[in-house]
């Protein structure tokens, strides 16, 4: 909000199992919402784009009814998976919010090429709302050697996200999410603020 073209939250706990009204997930406050709620005092339309392992549920369900936010989420596909009952390709929002949320959920294991697969269609979303924010909800569990197993990006994977995603060209704060304890986790975000910031360069 000062003119920086982008900023890093470095938030613990994570957020974006949040609802407005119930807590989830090891999530008690939603970060990334309340990013975009104060970001909307700027801005008339905000992007949420979530890349961790697990569906933002508590986002989308802040947002579902509504046509200033738009939520993207890349995750893990719910059948089986947490957060199960959210998180489906059919939730698309409701009221005002319908056609403004968007998931994008994954077959289990999916690596580099199809998260970047589904980024690219996540991107297509995105510049068809035209916001002049955005906010990434960054999880970093979506790794190949994270403990729950969910995804397969590669650290070098994590640069790829990270560049790409500075590549919308838009104002952008990084919200911390997931990233369950492993040796490669500094290693990742690393990867992913070094290929954003370089792209932004």
């Amino acid at each position: 909000m000062t003119g920086a073209p982008s900023a890093y939250a470095l938030c613990r706990p994570p957020g974006h199992h949040a609802f407005a009204d119930v807590a989830g997930g090891f999530c008690f406050i939603n970060n990334s919402a309340v990013a975009a709620q104060v970001l909307r005092r700027n801005a008339a339309r905000v992007a949420i784009l979530d890349v961790d392992l697990h569906h933002g549920n508590g986002t989308q369900g802040i947002f579902y009814a509504r046509p200033d936010v738009l939520t993207v989420s890349l995750h893990a596909d719910p059948v089986r998976f947490y957060p199960f009952f959210w998180g489906h390709a059919d939730e698309r929002g409701e009221g005002p919010g319908l056609g403004y949320n968007f998931n994008l959920p994954l077959p289990r294991k999916s690596g580099d090429a199809a998260f970047l697969e589904a980024l690219a269609t996540a991107f297509q979303r995105i510049r068809a709302f035209a916001p002049e924010a955005l906010v990434v909800a960054l999880g970093l569990d979506a790794f190949e050697g994270d403990p729950f197993g969910g995804l397969s990006v590669t650290t070098p994977g994590f640069a790829r996200i990270g560049e790409a995603t500075a590549g919308l060209g838009l104002p952008t704060v990084i919200v911390q999410e997931g990233g369950y304890l492993c040796d490669a986790l500094g290693d990742n975000l690393t990867a992913f603020l070094t290929g954003f910031g370089g792209k932004q360069r």
